[in-house]
């Protein structure tokens, strides 16, 4: 493997990007070339925004190669194009042959929720004191135990929810996960005592994973499209972003039974005030839990 490295302005990203794909490029990478200096650019804002510009003012651009032959060749056919003008060769670089698959697992390890309770890969034991688990690997979909949002969703389920293994009295009766992803919040909730669990996301790739996911963790979730939605539940989780949580705000308090629980995440601290203001005509919201800049918010039907 050879890593050819180039910089351009940010108006010829696109196009070096699109012609390094098209020269059989196995990956094409875009960073900003003065990231960790007083000349850094924000490109992306909230999460799962897209970013206002194409590029950053300078962008590194990488391009991973199976052989040098390939790379030069590449870098040749650039260098004879008029927008490769405003552009500057960098450096080609062998790439260590490494076993990635192991690499990758690496970086995913058992995550702790509560004590009793734990997010484990299925490439890992899980911890003796874990009474509650769930086997979950990284996939297409958001949701694997690592991020503040997540882990406070099941911090919540732990902390309000009930089970058999725990002999804590049960809760739920119905919970709707509304923007499913992995399925994590619906499973942990199943594992916790929840009767009737509904998972939905618009997101093909999320119905299918938190399908297998549930499988994979002997639970049984009923999964799909927003369109399954029905009747009211004592648990309605919104794990996802400010922006649609305010826009779905009718909508997940008109599913929310009286004295049900209503559970947002996805919100940065900054943005409490404008998420409390779109639910005032319908509840009273507070922050239950912070980590991270992240925090999330409650109320009661």
């Amino acid at each position: 493997m050879f890593e050819l490295c180039l910089m351009c302005p940010e108006n010829r990203v696109e196009n070096l990007s699109d012609a390094l794909e098209a020269l059989d490029a196995l990956s094409v990478s875009v960073e900003d070339a003065d990231a960790q200096t007083d000349a850094e650019q924000a490109l992306f804002g909230e999460p799962g925004m897209p970013p206002p510009k194409g590029g950053w003012q300078r962008s590194r651009v990488t391009a991973l190669y199976a052989s040098e032959t390939l790379a030069k060749t590449a870098l040749a056919l650039l260098q004879a194009q008029e927008f490769f003008a405003d552009c500057q060769y960098i450096g080609l670089h062998p790439v260590p042959e490494q076993d990635w698959v192991r690499l990758t697992q690496s970086q995913f390890t058992p995550v702790e929720i509560t004590p009793e309770f734990w997010i484990v890969p299925t490439w890992h034991e899980p911890p003796e004191q874990a009474r509650i688990v769930i086997r979950l690997d990284p996939g297409l979909a958001f949701g694997t135990g690592t991020h503040p949002t997540t882990r406070m969703c099941l911090r919540w389920i732990a902390q309000k929810g009930g089970s058999s293994k725990t002999g804590v009295e049960n809760n739920f009766d119905r919970v709707l996960d509304y923007g499913c992803g992995s399925g994590i919040l619906a499973i942990g909730a199943a594992k916790h005592g929840a009767i009737d669990v509904v998972a939905v996301d618009i997101d093909d790739a999320a119905v299918e994973s938190t399908m297998l996911n549930a499988k994979a963790n002997l639970v049984n979730l009923n999964v799909g499209s927003p369109h399954i939605v029905t009747g009211v539940y004592q648990v309605v989780l919104a794990n996802i972003l400010a922006t649609p949580l305010k826009v779905l705000a009718p909508l997940l308090w008109s599913r929310l039974a009286p004295t049900g629980a209503l559970v947002l995440a996805g919100i940065l601290e900054g943005q409490a005030e404008e998420i409390k203001a779109a639910y005032a005509p319908y509840c009273q919201l507070k922050i239950s839990d912070q980590e991270a800049g992240w925090i999330l918010m409650t109320a009661t039907r």
